[in-house]
């Protein structure tokens, strides 16, 4: 487990002791990319990333040796968007948790996009949608709102003359379109220029006071999270040249595994099962069988989701489900060790509103939505293709 105290960078001297090399050894991992370094800004000293630190030291441990962190957690490429401490979760150097309390999903993807040119949401930059899109969106009501944007997404790029406009303000527009694109298909009606927040609150809690302020900010905490399972696939699949619309697709396909965005559904079920009884008997009955309690335990935030502290907290100072927003956190707390994490409390204002079934995993990728394009967006300006290599366990060659 990670300190909540430890620091997000080291100066030079604190780095080399961490790994308990020189200062030479220290710049040379530097130089071989295995640490980020950045210059200390006003000084001419250059300040380590902690977090790469620590993940060097746990590759360098001895066999049998306890380590900290697992490999899935080690630095995989760089990126400019977004980061993880234990307290926080920075979007360029926001901190998403402030930025929920007054932005909207827009503003923040203006953020992660690091627009500076053209306004991706301005009045007249609507999707187009095409006579083919329109039969598909039509023929697809019935079914899940995620197999819907799949299947219009999969005709967008085709529809639009400018998709593939790699232009600095062409790829930032191009994300203005699909984000509306996105939340049409998913919410079930026409692109807009209205706020996305406003948009779905309008279909989906019209009537419910507050509705859209909890939406506003739900969506800007879930907007992005760095390299999670979806957001690296976006990576791969759009490292490869294809298009900003189906680079997103390939987000939407990995979002719906139940151990990504499809964990929300569990919660929900979670959440609507201690409704009808005993919340204290039910965890406890859990807890005595061994059963994994959805909702709750991250594989980064050791000590609390600073998404869902955020979120729960505004639902508890609005007087808004008390019982799920404060007392069951305790509870599990209590029984587990472990804290609530996003999709528990994505779950507790899906019940507050009245939102419906399966809303969960559609505002998450409403949402993340403008994260992956950010990430898709940063991968092409590379022009590199993502390549990893496999560590081989199979069986020896055979002469």
């Amino acid at each position: 487990m990670k300190n909540s105290s430890e620091p997000l960078y080291l100066d030079a001297r604190q780095a080399a002791a961490e790994l308990s090399v020189t200062p030479a050894t220290l710049y040379a991992y530097v130089s071989r990319g295995l640490i980020r370094s950045e210059p200390e800004e006003g000084a001419r000293t250059r300040r380590y990333r902690a977090d790469d630190v620590r993940a060097l030291k746990n590759r360098r441990a001895p066999p049998g040796e306890s380590r900290n962190a697992s490999e899935s957690e080690q630095p995989v490429l760089d990126s400019a968007i977004s980061t993880l401490t234990q307290e926080e979760l920075i979007y360029r150097g926001v901190s998403a948790a402030v930025l929920s309390r007054t932005a909207t999903l827009e503003q923040t993807a203006t953020l992660l996009w690091d627009a500076t040119g053209a306004d991706p949401f301005g009045a007249a930059n609507l999707p187009a949608i095409s006579p083919a899109m329109q039969a598909i969106f039509e023929a697809a009501r019935t079914v899940s709102p995620l197999e819907r944007v799949i299947a219009v997404l999969a005709l967008a790029a085709e529809a639009d003359p400018r998709a593939y406009n790699r232009g600095a303000d062409g790829r930032m527009l191009t994300g203005g379109r699909i984000l509306r694109l996105v939340t049409a298909a998913i919410v079930g009606v026409k692109p807009s220029t209205e706020p996305i927040h406003r948009q779905i609150a309008r279909a989906w809690a019209p009537n419910v006071p507050k509705a859209d302020d909890f939406i506003r900010r739900v969506l800007v905490l879930l907007a992005e999270h760095e390299l999670n399972a979806s957001t690296y696939a976006v990576r791969v699949a759009a490292s490869t040249g294809i298009s900003l619309y189906d680079a997103v697709i390939a987000g939407l396909a990995a979002l719906k595994g139940p151990l990504h965005g499809g964990a929300g559904l569990s919660a929900a079920r979670f959440v609507d099962a201690v409704a009808q009884g005993d919340p204290a008997a039910q965890i406890r009955d859990r807890v005595v069988l061994g059963e994994r309690i959805p909702g709750f335990g991250h594989l980064v935030y050791k000590g609390g989701d600073p998404r869902a502290v955020e979120l729960l907290q505004a639902l508890t100072a609005s007087g808004v489900e008390p019982r799920f927003a404060s007392e069951i956190p305790t509870l599990v707390a209590e029984a587990t060790g472990q804290a609530a994490n996003i999709d528990y409390a994505v779950a507790v204002l899906a019940r507050a509103l009245g939102l419906p079934k399966g809303s969960e995993i559609a505002l998450f990728a409403i949402a993340r939505t403008a994260g992956w394009i950010a990430h898709a967006i940063e991968q092409q300006k590379t022009g590199k293709l993502i390549r990893p290599r496999a560590r081989y366990i199979g069986p020896a060659l055979r002469r």
